[in-house]
């Protein structure tokens, strides 16, 4: 067996297997290998260019490994642990607030006999909702730079409290992406263009190849924005104006609200008014 110098190893993790995460932080402090983080659809993408039919743990981990060997990612940076923390907080408090909607659900049909357990249940999940809230705006509060950056944030018409610490638990970091378009891509939400020759044409969509928890976050955001403010229904009116559906618009919204709040976060200055009502 031949033993190759620990200077020369790359190791890929696959970006899905939330659990490795206190291996990466460990991983990124050990300046002996190299730790790439894969998009789990560079992977699929790839093993569908190779012509992989079958899938095991063994399969897959060899074709990550020959991903990495002929693409070589680049390193990954650990993030700060103020936003790993925060983003821990938002993921949770988006679960129970998904689980107190399946129960109120389950609640206006549920039998005698486990409408009251049912109840209870909620009581708790509203008492743990409020009490997760406040740990969000305690855990920003308590971190100048966080809280600075959700002052900005709270300066663009459309977003509000949650989605603002949505917003920051993804974007804090903005060196992470080079630019607003990456940051909207990051979220799935870049138009997805599907054309061919003269004869096919399809309509333009949402890529969707991104993190789904963020595009379910900005979808009432975009909503409020485009028929509650100045500047969305100005936005709204120009793209109706111009042919375009409503889903299409809906879309557009959100994937402006990244790249306004992106803008925002990389340039330190409140939104600007003047700028998208002109």
């Amino acid at each position: 067996m031949v033993e190759h110098p620990k200077s020369r190893i790359h190791a890929c993790l696959h970006g899905s297997d939330r659990y490795l995460l206190g291996r990466r932080c460990s991983a990124s402090g050990n300046r002996r290998f190299t730790v790439s983080v894969v998009n789990p659809a560079q992977i699929k993408a790839y093993g569908a260019s190779r012509l992989t039919r079958s899938k095991t743990d063994t399969i897959d981990a060899k074709l990550i490994a020959d991903f990495c060997a002929e693409r070589q990612p680049p390193a990954w940076q650990p993030r700060c642990e103020a936003e790993v923390t925060l983003r821990a907080l938002v993921l949770r408090l988006d679960a129970l607030q998904t689980m107190r909607t399946q129960e109120s659900n389950r609640l206006l049909v549920a039998r005698e006999a486990v409408r009251e357990d049912i109840q209870q249940h909620l009581n708790w999940l509203d008492s743990a909702i409020r009490q997760l809230i406040n740990a969000i705006n305690d855990h920003i509060d308590h971190h100048p730079d966080l809280k600075q950056q959700r002052e900005l944030l709270d300066s663009i018409p459309g977003i509000g409290e949650r989605t603002s610490a949505i917003i920051l638990a993804f974007y804090a970091d903005t060196s992470r992406f080079a630019n607003s378009r990456q940051a909207a891509a990051f979220a799935g939400l870049d138009p997805r263009q599907y054309e061919s020759g003269s004869s096919i044409k399809g309509k333009p969509r949402l890529s969707k190849v991104g993190h789904a928890f963020l595009r379910k976050a900005m979808y009432m955001p975009a909503m409020v924005t485009l028929y509650k403010t100045a500047w969305g229904k100005q936005f709204r009116s120009r793209l109706a104006s111009a042919g375009k559906p409503n889903k299409l618009i809906i879309g557009a919204m959100m994937r402006k609200l990244i790249h306004v709040a992106f803008g925002v976060l990389k340039s330190a200055k409140p939104f600007d008014s003047a700028v998208h009502l002109a």
